[in-house]
C-alpha cells in the first residue's frame, strides 16, 4: 500500500513537494501552495529537487521510529532513485518539444508503442515501489497505516492533489 501511496506521483513532473505542518499529521494532511506562481515555478523544477522535501513530509508524517529506519531508507532510496531517473524523462521530453518543430508527424502507431513502452516503464517503476514499500508497510502501527492510507487517498492517483488531465503530461 505504501508503494501504491507514492508511485504515481513521486516520478512525475508534476507532483508538488508538501510542506510540513505544525499540527500533528492526520490521515489526510494538508497541502500548502506558496501563491499564485507556484504551480508556474514547480513545472520547471524536476522531480529530484522536490523529492527530499517530500520524503521529509513523508517521514513525519507517518512518525517513522528508529526500528522501522531501515525499511524507511530502502524505501526512500527506491524513491530518490526513481526521482533522478524521472529527471532524465523530464529532460528528454523538453528535448522533444523543442525539437517538435523539426521533427515530421509521428504516425498513430509509432505513438501507440510509444506509450506502450512508457507504461511497461511505468509498471516496472511501481513493481519496484511495490517491493520496497511491502516490508515497510508491514512494520506500521496500525494508526501508521491508517495516515498512510489517508495519504493515498489524498494523492488521487495523481501527484498529491486533483489535476485536469493535459494540463501537466508525464514523460
Amino acid at each position: 500500500m505504501i508503494a501504491a501511496l507514492l508511485a504515481a506521483g513521486l516520478t512525475s513532473a508534476t507532483v508538488p513537494a508538501f510542506a510540513q505542518s505544525t499540527n500533528p499529521p492526520t490521515a489526510k494532511p494538508q497541502v500548502r501552495h506558496a501563491g499564485p506562481g507556484h504551480h508556474a515555478k514547480r513545472a520547471h523544477q524536476l522531480p529530484s529537487q522536490r523529492e527530499e522535501a517530500r520524503l521529509a513530509y513523508i517521514q513525519t508524517a507517518l512518525k517513522i521510529t528508529d526500528a522501522q529506519k531501515p525499511q524507511w531508507e530502502n524505501f526512500a532510496s527506491t524513491m530518490r532513485k526513481q526521482a533522478h531517473e524521472a529527471d532524465k524523462r523530464v529532460q528528454e521530453r523538453r528535448t522533444r518539444m523543442a525539437d517538435r518543430a523539426n521533427q515530421k508527424q509521428t504516425g498513430a502507431i509509432e505513438r501507440l508503442e510509444r506509450r506502450q513502452q512508457m507504461m511497461a516503464a511505468g509498471a516496472q517503476r511501481l513493481n519496484e515501489l511495490i517491493a520496497a514499500g511491502k516490508p515497510l508497510y508491514t512494520v506500521f502501527t496500525p494508526e501508521q497505516k491508517q495516515i498512510a492510507d489517508g495519504l493515498l487517498a489524498e494523492r488521487n492517483g495523481r501527484g498529491g492533489h486533483k489535476h485536469h488531465r493535459g494540463a501537466h503530461r508525464n514523460a
